[in-house]
């Protein structure tokens, strides 16, 4: 499909988005499900308009996907203003760790015992489909910066804090498939650098620079009463980047960095708040209602000099429109994804999926919350609700580029086609099934806990 084709597409399908939002947002189903059909429809399934194979795009696709992950982690990070000590917190760590690390054993000994794929193979595969992604479970992360409710917190944090779980064992199956054997060398090299290192610098590299670098802006924009025409959009590309590339020169993972960058980027608001309940960006809001959901240049222009010379109001203003900027941006590459998602099926589409896909929707993560979350943080009902949901994203971009990051990095032709069609496959799968579940799952739990329904869309 050439260029002129591929817009028409898009443009055709983001029309149809436009005109009928109203109503898709009381559908029982998400609108990853329909991007997700519209690719089936165009694709070698449908009518054929678009054909391609995930081998030729692994190039590109791996970069693609990367940055979608990265402006969704950041995002993710900017929404949990909970202090890092609040029990909210303490799930998102059983998740993002022991869990994480049973549903990769699980997926692992699926693969290698039931469909014969060899350990580095089958540790792979369990390592690229089992974190919950941050980019296609953001129907129940948290709604906003007050939202404290544990469930969603938990699934926020650890869709912010699984690459520090999942992506070393990406690694790990690259070089057990290279090396063919365990050795205390390799192993012990992985462990130090993968894991021992990288894991927590990432973290510091992070949170240090998104703290540092927000409370200079702040302090600038305050002093200078200059937020109507501070470009913080800019400031949160650049924060994504210097984030991401300080960690990597450090050998650390720039996820997790990106991730902490914006956990740290919103500690700065708390300090400029005088670490007040309130997120600053609600004070903006209540302040101008009638251009709450303006953009920036409105509402900053409506407050005069001395309200703009407040350090509070100067995180107010910065921190809405980072968050309607990365938001609009994550949006409008999940819908490019999950279409060629879509057309990628029509292509990769494996049997072998179903079982696999089913086990772990339906045994290896709900068994592995219900055991290994202690009740004091989620309760019963938290739980088997935790155990489906945190599966809704993981067939997502997350598991996409972990799949062009391994194809791009020694893996072999026999192992790579393996590979291709399970992943692909599985995500498409879990993007019907929990496409079709979530909405109603997602309004019975906000019953059940006293919540008002929540549109989603």
């Amino acid at each position: 499909m050439n260029f002129l084709e591929w817009m028409a597409v898009l443009g055709v399908l983001l029309l149809i988005l436009a005109l009928a939002s109203a109503f898709l947002r009381w559908l029982p189903i998400t609108t990853s499900l329909i991007y997700l059909g519209f690719g089936v429809l165009i694709g070698q399934l449908g009518i054929g308009l678009w054909e391609m194979e995930f081998l030729h795009i692994a190039g590109w696709m791996e970069h693609l996907t990367e940055v979608a992950v990265l402006v969704s982690l950041f995002v993710s990070g900017l929404k949990l203003r909970m202090p890092l000590r609040h029990p909210a917190w303490k799930s998102a760590y059983v998740l993002a760790g022991p869990v994480m690390l049973a549903c990769i054993g699980g997926v692992t000994l699926l693969c290698h015992y039931l469909f014969g794929q060899s350990w580095g193979v089958a540790v792979l595969i369990g390592a690229i489909l089992a974190p919950t992604d941050p980019v296609l479970a953001s129907l129940v992360q948290v709604n906003d910066a007050r939202d404290s409710d544990r469930l969603r917190y938990g699934l926020s944090g650890e869709a912010g804090f699984n690459d520090g779980t999942a992506f070393p064992f990406v690694v790990f199956g690259l070089m057990l498939i290279a090396q063919g054997q365990l050795e205390a060398d390799w192993v012990g090299e992985w462990a130090l650098h993968r894991l021992l290192w990288a894991v927590p610098a990432g973290l510091l590299i992070g949170f240090l620079l998104g703290k540092l670098v927000g409370r200079v802006a702040i302090y600038l924009r305050a002093r200078h009463t200059d937020t109507a025409m501070s470009p913080n959009d800019s400031l949160a590309l650049a924060l994504i980047a210097l984030a991401y590339v300080g960690a990597e020169l450090a050998g650390a993972w720039g996820f997790l960095a990106v991730f902490a960058a914006g956990l740290g980027l919103r500690h700065a608001e708390i300090a400029a708040a005088g670490r007040s309940e309130t997120p600053s960006e609600e004070l903006i809001n209540d302040a101008v209602p009638h251009l709450a959901e303006g953009g920036l240049a409105p509402r900053a222009l409506s407050l005069d000099d001395r309200q703009l010379g407040q350090p509070r109001v100067a995180a107010g203003v910065l921190m809405g429109d980072v968050l309607a900027f990365g938001g609009q941006l994550e949006r409008s590459l999940e819908v490019l994804l999950v279409t060629m998602l879509g057309v990628l099926v029509s292509v990769h589409w494996d049997w072998r999926a179903v079982p696999l896909g089913l086990a772990l929707f339906l045994l290896i993560r709900p068994l592995a919350v219900w055991l290994l979350m202690p009740r004091r943080y989620l309760d019963r009902g938290q739980c088997l609700t935790v155990g489906w949901f945190g599966i809704r994203g993981i067939r997502g971009i997350g598991s996409l580029y972990y799949l062009s990051y391994a194809v791009t990095h020694g893996l072999l032709p026999d192992e790579t086609e393996v590979i291709i069609s399970l992943v692909i496959s599985v995500v498409a799968l879990s993007i019907l099934i929990h496409g079709l579940s979530t909405q109603p799952l997602l309004r019975r739990y906000e019953r059940s806990r006293g919540q008002a329904p929540t549109r989603h869309g």
